[in-house]
């Protein structure tokens, strides 16, 4: 049972039209109060909190983030909470891009502040909207700290090699072309508790070599060797690598140019089909795993021809991954898919005994929301399910920042 006077941390996810929030004990992960802000910007918007088994819900216009977290602050007293209580230590506020500056969360002040709307540039659906967060929560909380953790600085040490383009470089350097990764803070905190649990039954995690899935409908890949991430699948923006939910993933650059000069397509009308009409739903139209594992189950031919171009994509980067760790000690799944979509992790695997990975398809089959292996004792690579928990990692950041 969480410690009632424990210190606490609001966290703040800004949406370019939702705003996240849950508020959190740092240290034991006890969960006050959650809800979600939707519709941001618009006249029929509504929102939602869940503190235990209270709940509020609010239906009507949200013209701003500011006033956003005005409805956020009614939601707290309408199930008998307050934005005033003084154990609430600091607000967390996610940050998609971070840039090649920032590779720890810190405090927000006007530069920072000034930063992350500037690195807009790279992630204009997110940054934007994350400083309008950021104004409307200080707003609330003037007298609170304020930190930004941000999605990228967990990649922000990548190898050179890794993070660069082969793209002119002048123009890479001009325009701050490279790679800049995301669901960093998911990567982190798996990886970590991956190290942990393994050093805690007497391993030596110093070299660790792991490669983390993070499988939602966004969704991305990682190496890590000894706590250290030395390549990420997403780039420049999270339209880089594996197949998604909507997006594509890995495409030649040249398909843009084809539909602009085939189709007279605009950079606008590119951007809406890579990112928002491709991927899973573009393929089978479907981008929920329930409902298309179910299409496979059933034999639907162009839904098992959509898995079997996300597997396969999957399955490239596991080998890829592999050689540039110089070997390979953990798989980790995490995340919606990852965490619940048997299918996908045994598809992905089938066939890699021969490299030393051998699934126990019991373990794998079985229902859990906890940390578990799904290899057999046998396998010389370690299959581990880690639930991630970005809520937590950005609290227990933030409290640490915040002091």
């Amino acid at each position: 049972m969480a410690d009632p006077t424990a210190s606490r941390v609001l966290v703040i996810n800004a949406g370019s039209s939702s705003l996240k929030f849950q508020l959190l004990a740092p240290g034991d992960g006890a969960v006050d109060a959650t809800g979600i802000v939707e519709r941001v910007g618009q006249e029929a918007g509504t929102a939602k909190i869940a503190a235990g088994e209270r709940t509020s819900t609010f239906e009507g216009p949200v013209a701003d983030h500011k006033e956003a977290m005005q409805i956020v602050e009614s939601l707290f007293e309408d199930v008998g909470l307050s934005l005033d209580d003084d154990r609430i230590r600091a607000v967390g506020h996610r940050v998609v891009q971070g840039g090649a500056r920032y590779s720890a969360p810190v405090l927000i002040d006007d530069q920072v502040r000034w930063d992350i709307h500037d690195l807009g540039k790279l992630a204009p659906l997110h940054n934007y909207a994350a400083v309008d967060g950021i104004d409307g929560a200080k707003a609330l909380l003037p007298e609170v700290p304020h930190v930004a953790v941000f999605d990228t600085a967990f990649f922000t040490a990548l190898p050179e090699a890794a993070a660069t383009y082969a793209l002119n470089r002048e123009v890479a350097q001009r325009y701050r072309v490279r790679r800049y990764g995301a669901h960093g803070t998911s990567h982190q905190f798996v990886s970590e508790t991956v190290s942990e649990h393994l050093a805690a039954q007497g391993r030596d995690v110093s070299a660790l070599r792991q490669i983390v899935l993070h499988l939602g409908n966004g969704a991305s890949a990682s190496a890590v060797r000894g706590g250290a991430a030395v390549e990420t699948s997403m780039g420049l923006t999270p339209l880089e690598g594996l197949v998604m939910g909507t997006r594509t993933g890995d495409i030649d650059p040249s398909v843009y140019i084809h539909l602009h000069r085939q189709a007279g397509y605009s950079a606008e009308d590119v951007d809406t089909v890579l990112n928002k009409r491709s991927g899973m739903i573009g393929m089978c139209g479907m981008s929920d795993f329930r409902d298309i594992t179910a299409a496979v189950e059933a034999g639907d031919e162009t839904a098992t021809l959509a898995m079997d171009v996300y597997v396969h994509r999957l399955k490239k980067y596991l080998g890829s991954y592999s050689f540039v760790l110089g070997g390979l000690d953990v798989i980790a799944f995490t995340a919606g898919i990852g965490e619940n979509v048997p299918m996908v992790r045994e598809r992905l695997l089938a066939g890699l005994e021969g490299f030393g990975i051998e699934l126990d398809r019991a373990a794998n089959a079985a229902r859990s929301s906890e940390l578990r292996v799904i290899s057999t004792p046998e396998s010389a690579v370690t299959v581990m399910v880690v639930p991630t928990d970005e809520e937590l990692s950005i609290a227990r950041q933030s409290a640490a920042v915040a002091g």
